[in-house]
This record gives structure tokens, sequence and C-alpha cells, in this order.
């Protein structure tokens, strides 16, 4: 399983708890799609998962940008996931993003709300924030392995799944 999330936005850690940090420490692999904001949020993920893709986001301090690429693909049971934190352009840019990087998946974050949205070239993730909504409904996803690809799911941060979705290898 594949633990998703973005925009933290803390100066003290990850801001975890409950279900979400259940989730990430059975999690195979993390991805974060930036706005940690602070070293202390980028190495609270580390400690807790040894397998964390993250970008930097906007208003990541110049320390995680210095450890953090602004975009990178990860391959995951044959799904090619494309993860950055925002494209100019909003979901044009995103899909131009995932097509040139020959994605199935698009992982993004910024806006601070949970959303899937199905395009003709690839499915768009924005798995929210589970620690700053700014008037959203807080969130995370999870990514788990199926016959033909992997089954996703949007949660509230009771665990309760809010959204599925499928990514066909």
């Amino acid at each position: 399983m594949i633990a998703i999330f973005s925009d933290t936005h803390s100066s003290r850690g990850h801001e975890l708890e409950g279900p979400a940090l259940e989730a990430v420490r059975e999690a195979e692999a993390v991805i974060h799609a930036g706005d940690f904001n602070s070293e202390a949020a980028l190495e609270a993920f580390q400690a807790e998962s040894s397998r964390l893709y993250g970008v930097f986001g906007n208003t990541d301090s110049m320390s995680v940008r210095d450890r953090l690429p602004e975009a990178r693909t990860i391959e995951h049971d044959g799904i090619r996931i494309a993860v950055t934190h925002r494209r100019d352009g909003g979901q044009t840019g995103l899909r131009m993003f995932g097509r040139s990087r020959e994605a199935a998946l698009v992982v993004s974050g910024h806006t601070h709300r949970p959303t899937v949205i199905e395009t003709d070239d690839c499915l768009l993730l924005n798995p929210g924030s589970h620690a700053d909504p700014r008037g959203n409904r807080p969130g995370y996803a999870t990514l788990e392995s199926t016959e033909n690809g992997v089954e996703g799911r949007l949660f509230d941060l009771d665990g309760v799944v809010v959204e599925t979705f499928e990514v066909e290898s």
C-alpha cells in the first residue's frame, strides 16, 4: 500500500494522528506532494517511512527545497505515477505534465481540496491536506494493488472512505 499526503504546512512535525498516522506506518511507501514547510515536518515524515517520495511545494523552506525535487516519477505495480505540487494551467497543466511523464496517475497538492479527476490521458489525484485544509475537507489517500492495477481511496481524518477510484496498468 502507498499512502499519499500533501500540504502539511507545519513548523513542528508531520501533524499525523489516528488513521492517517497508521496509514503512513503501514505503507510500503509514502508520497507527499509538497508544502511540508519545514525540515522538521519533512524529517518527521522520514522518521515514519523509510520510503518517502516527496517533492517540494511553493511554501517550502529553502532547506526543504535543497533536499527534494520539484517533480518526480515513480513506478508501483506497473503504474507510472508523476508527482508535483502544482502546475501552471491547473487541470490542463497537470494533464500535460502526466502525459510528458507517460504517467497513468498524477499526484498533486496546492489547492488543499481532495479531488479525483479522470481525464483522457491520466487520473489526477489531490489528496487534500490532513493538517491545514483551509475550508476544505481534510484528507489523505491510499493506493492498493489489484490484479489490473491499483485501487485508490480518499479518506477523511477518521479513516472513513470518501471516494474510491481505479487506475489500470
